[in-house]
């Protein structure tokens, strides 16, 4: 099974400009799975779909929504809003207003949590939303779940975008993991970077933005003097590609573009692809 994950659309950056940059991004992302060899069977949108959580905004996102083949999947990030969401996405309230549901895929479950408080830039995780948690965690424990949600629960490094280890919803949403073992990791996106990260015994696997990118500076930064560092840049467009093959999930970061093909699969490469095969063990007759 292959999960697309395309995060951090910022649709309306630029308002009422329909051709503007973010939007030309998501439609070449979306172009790319689409073109591309591996198509998915499901697309994940992990939040800041919309730059300032206006409902034309997500009527847009909707709109560019519109022709994929496979079915999507939102989530709420840090610049959404919940009622303008809902509005147009109706379907995926928890009964508490928060956008919060569970996927089953057969062998493999996805729990989508909500991490947004409104008019706050980290992450938030509160009581009601910790109970959920865990009853839906507590219907399948011994099925293989990965948690998808916007904000990571891990320090990156990059001092403007970081979440301290010890904020009060990264404890409480640890703490609710800690009594669901069948959790083997966490998709999530926010840092604008594709990052993977060991938190808690389990791995973190953070997709980059459609939208530009943060920047990569791991220097002390003072918030009472400016030093003119990059903090925003726009290299190609991003997104993931999850694959689960039945034991693990093994998460591969793309980028939308134009890609020039150095080798093909041909009578010259048939000699390498031949001796890879060889040095691989025979599968038992079943």
């Amino acid at each position: 099974m292959l999960i697309a994950q395309i995060t951090d659309v910022h649709i309306g950056f630029d308002p009422n400009n329909v051709d503007e940059f973010n939007q030309q991004r998501l439609v070449a992302v979306l172009a790319a799975l689409a073109e591309g060899p591996n198509q998915p069977d499901l697309l994940l949108l992990t939040g800041d779909l919309a730059d300032h959580g206006d409902q034309d905004s997500y009527l847009r996102l909707k709109a560019a929504l519109g022709d994929c083949p496979y079915p999507w999947f939102p989530l709420v990030g840090n610049h959404d809003v919940r009622d303008n969401f809902h509005a147009i996405f109706p379907d995926y309230d928890d009964g508490h207003g928060f956008v919060q549901y569970v996927q089953d895929l057969g062998d493999v479950r996805l729990v989508m949590v909500d991490t947004l408080e409104e008019g706050r830039h980290g992450g938030a995780f509160c009581d009601q939303r910790a109970a959920w948690l865990d009853r839906r965690l507590g219907e399948a424990p011994d099925k293989p779940t990965y948690i998808v949600m916007h904000h990571p629960p891990v320090e990156c490094g990059i001092e403007w975008m970081n979440t301290d280890p010890e904020e009060p919803w990264v404890q409480l949403f640890s703490a609710v993991l800690e009594r669901h073992d069948q959790v083997r990791g966490l998709i999530c996106g926010h840092l604008h970077r594709s990052v993977t990260a060991s938190w808690r015994g389990r791995t973190v696997a953070i997709c980059s933005s459609s939208a530009p990118q943060v920047t990569a500076d791991f220097t002390p930064l003072d918030s009472e003097r400016p030093d003119h560092r990059a903090m925003i840049q726009a290299e190609e467009p991003a997104y993931a590609l999850h694959r689960w093959n039945g034991r693990e999930l093994i998460s591969f970061y793309m980028s939308a573009g134009q890609h020039p093909v150095l080798a093909r699969y041909d009578e010259r490469m048939q000699p390498l692809v031949q001796h890879l095969e060889a040095e691989r063990p025979v599968s038992p007759d079943i």
